[in-house]
């Protein structure tokens, strides 16, 4: 990370700066970016927004806004842009745990945010890497989207729970990596070919295991573009799982990514 600076933003250039970032980001055509009034009202009042820098140049971001949950205060964290091409440099990594440090100066032990649990890569980012876990599944949580990214499927998300002082979360930040369950994994699905890419096959929703095996595909971007109509099919198939599984006292503990099956599995657990 040496290449990049990274710092609090807080004039209106710098967020006029993120409006932009956020359009280029999500792509032409989406008109959902946080305005400038918000972000400096949010920023004013214990939101934290972090900009990071190559040069001069902003090529990412992170913002979250303070939020209360059961009566304690928390950090919902709304957005994290980084370009394509800085990517795989591990900046939104970098920028997640400065927010980590942000949040734990306002005395928070919760940071959440949305995410669709069809990403492979951000399951990977989050669960891998962070040390989420989540057990809340919101459908169409945010209507049609406007941006060319989700191509018309619906907005399902996972509420991604960073309990950010516990010890699993040090070890992940740290670099532990998580290994692949040893104890018996009951799988609640499979994955067959189906030309270039992969369905959804073997559905049981009717387990009841301690610990189950959720397999999705590596890719899911691509194939919003290339196959929309095998993308709804994982979409209704994935909704199936997780609402049933969820419902039933599951948790979402870990994700392992197996980059050379083309695959990642999440590993639920009754709690």
């Amino acid at each position: 990370m040496s290449t990049y600076t990274c710092r609090d933003l807080t004039t209106l250039e710098e967020f006029a700066a993120v409006v932009e970032l956020e359009r280029v980001i999500w792509g032409p055509g989406y008109d959902e970016v946080v305005p400038v009034p918000i972000l400096t009202v949010s920023v004013k009042r214990g939101g934290i927004l972090i900009g990071a820098f190559e040069g001069a140049r902003m090529v990412g971001f992170v913002y979250s806004l303070p939020g209360i949950k059961h009566g304690r205060p928390t950090q919902w964290s709304h957005m994290l842009g980084v370009l394509d091409e800085y990517r795989s440099a591990g900046l939104g990594r970098h920028l997640k745990l400065l927010q980590r440090e942000r949040a734990l100066g306002l005395q928070v032990d919760l940071v959440e945010w949305t995410y669709d649990p069809m990403q492979a890569m951000n399951a990977h980012l989050n669960f891998a890497k962070l040390g989420v876990v989540a057990e809340e599944y919101e459908e169409n949580i945010y209507g049609e989207s406007s941006s060319p990214l989700h191509r018309g499927n619906p907005t399902d998300r996972f509420v991604a729970e960073w309990w950010i002082r516990e010890k699993r979360v040090e070890e992940r930040i740290g670099g532990a990596v998580p290994m692949a369950p040893v104890l018996t994994v009951e799988p609640v699905n499979r994955m067959r070919a189906k030309g270039r890419w992969m369905e959804p096959t073997d559905l049981n929703l009717s387990l009841d295991a301690k610990r189950l095996a959720v397999e999705i595909p590596i890719g899911f971007t691509d194939m919003l573009n290339d196959a929309p109509d095998l993308a709804l099919e994982w979409r209704a198939a994935t909704r199936k799982i997780f609402t049933t599984y969820f419902a039933k006292g599951c948790k979402a503990v870990d994700f392992f990514l197996d980059r050379s099956a083309g695959r990642g599995t999440y590993l639920l657990v009754k709690q």
